[in-house]
């Protein structure tokens, strides 16, 4: 095959016209379509799956009143008569679920998470908080659980104090989650859906035939992009149609911007995808190299948490991941309204990744 500007064909080297070229073009496009539109997995991947993980997680992580603190207070013989009262004083507060157990029974409640903090009065008049400082519920747990102590033993507080509970859509889990959602599934279809094509016509024989079509490797390829296009809509649609009417995820941004972001967004994975499959000639060499790949933004990404979480030795690794980018451009344009100017530097990370997958899989792709 020829590797020129695509006047020539697979096979015969000779110059096919631009009709031709454009007919090929859209033919390779609209089998791409058929192809998917013919398997269900692909479909419920795509469309389905992000729908079911976003209601599940948006339901499991609603707005609703925080647990209450579950602790254990240590009862032994020595301590019987205050352990009793303590338990009775630290029930009158709503936001404690307090137990009574045996000194053995509590450390075993403690040790398999049963209970996140134990408190062991002594005869002393003192109290001991047990618990695992590891843990961020624990360590609250021993601040409410300390509060609630020293009220029982009588302390006023002596500055009053009042609350305003705000709750306001942008601030939930879901809102944090949806655009996550959505980059992650560009990734996947982009990555997943144009890669086991390849490999798998690859594994058939039948890029062998096509060699000897008047098609250039540029419109082959190409193809796989284009397809991916056209589904985009629909499937950024659907997810997001649903976090909006379900759960009222708010898009305070530029619609018209998010849209450009989505398909900017998701033109890098499809070029990644091309690249995971330019080698591979079985499916499950493709799947290593694709997993290899994906995995590493499924971790560090911030699909489902903060990246910030990560260290800050790791955080030029995680800013440089196409992903990482482009879910916080999402977030950025969905929930804080950011124009073209504040999410520059995503979509210069976003199309050096595009270039660079597309260029380097036009030099590596093998037909056989």
């Amino acid at each position: 095959m020829s590797d020129g500007d695509g006047e020539r064909g697979a096979g015969s080297g000779e110059r096919v016209p631009a009709a031709r070229r454009d007919s090929a073009l859209v033919q390779l496009t609209m089998v791409r379509l058929r192809e998917f539109l013919r398997e269900p997995e692909a479909v419920f991947w795509t469309f389905v799956f992000p729908v079911l993980l976003a209601a599940i997680l948006g339901i499991a992580f609603r707005d609703r009143a925080p647990d209450a603190v579950r602790l254990a207070v240590a009862r032994t013989p020595g301590n019987a008569e205050r352990a009793d009262a303590l338990a009775v004083a630290l029930k009158k507060d709503s936001a404690l679920n307090v137990i009574v157990l045996g000194d053995s029974a509590a450390a075993m409640a403690l040790r398999t998470g049963g209970v996140a903090i134990v408190i062991a009065p002594a005869s002393d008049g003192t109290v001991q908080y047990r618990y695992d400082s590891s843990r961020e519920d624990a360590r609250l747990a021993r601040v409410v659980a300390d509060a609630a102590v020293q009220r029982a033993a009588g302390r006023t507080d002596p500055v009053a104090s009042r609350e305003l509970v705000i709750r306001e859509r942008g601030s939930r889990y879901i809102d944090f989650l949806l655009p996550g959602l959505l980059g992650l599934n560009l990734m996947q279809s982009g990555i997943w859906g144009i890669g086991f094509s390849i490999v798998m016509a690859r594994s058939k024989k039948l890029l062998k035939r096509l060699v000897a079509t008047p098609m250039s490797r540029a419109e082959y390829l190409l193809s796989f992009i284009l397809a991916r296009m056209i589904f985009l809509l629909l499937e950024v649609a659907v997810i997001l149609g649903f976090g909006v009417f379900a759960f009222g995820v708010p898009i305070r941004g530029s619609v018209g911007l998010l849209l450009i972001l989505l398909l900017a967004g998701s033109l890098p994975f499809c070029a990644i995808g091309l690249l995971a499959a330019a080698r591979p000639r079985t499916i499950e060499g493709a799947n290593g190299v694709m997993n290899l790949v994906m995995l590493p933004m499924w971790i560090f990404s911030g699909i489902f948490f903060a990246t910030s979480n990560f260290p800050a030795a790791v955080q030029p690794f995680v800013q440089a991941l196409p992903l990482t980018a482009l879910n916080d451009a999402l977030r950025a344009v969905m929930l804080q309204a950011a124009g073209p100017a504040d999410i520059a530097g995503e979509m210069g990370i976003l199309a050096v990744w595009l270039v660079a997958s597309f260029v380097l899989a036009l030099r590596v792709f093998r037909w056989q």
